[in-house]
């Protein structure tokens, strides 16, 4: 039991903590602008589904880069690295997300279960470039 209570200590950080608060308001902006847009604007759903989507990692990245991991980039060419670093990764997970969900998919278990799973090995990995490849110290 002493080491499970380690372990949770080890995991449970501070940064770990402000990324899954910051991931689930990156949620919702990203529901709640297409809701917005697709139920209230009446606006089309693909359309609408994009820029959600846009205003959702934009979202991610100054919350990531001010709040979880500090940032210490002062220069617009170390501001601009970050940045393309940041939507690099977030395309790397994007197609990780597909390919595992079209590989999981083949398996005899459902579907939402797939992409569960696919899901948060996503946010893992996603949380892993932003610490070691993004926003690297």
């Amino acid at each position: 039991m002493e080491k499970v209570k380690e372990l949770i200590k080890k995991v449970c950080t501070k940064e770990v903590i402000f990324y899954a608060i910051f991931g689930l308001l990156t949620t919702i902006v990203n529901i709640g602008t297409f809701a917005l847009m697709t139920k209230i604007l009446k606006w089309n759903e693909n359309i609408s589904n994009v820029i959600a989507i846009i205003l959702a990692v934009l979202f991610a990245y100054i919350t990531n880069k001010d709040l979880v991991f500090h940032s210490q980039a002062k220069k617009i060419k170390e501001k601009t690295k970050e940045f393309i670093k940041f939507i690099a990764g977030r395309a790397f997970t994007m197609v990780v997300e597909f390919v595992g969900c079209y590989l999981m998919f083949k398996l005899p278990i459902p579907e939402i279960i797939s992409k569960c799973i696919i899901t948060v090995f996503v946010i893992v990995l996603n949380f892993f470039i932003s610490k070691f490849f993004a926003f690297k110290k």
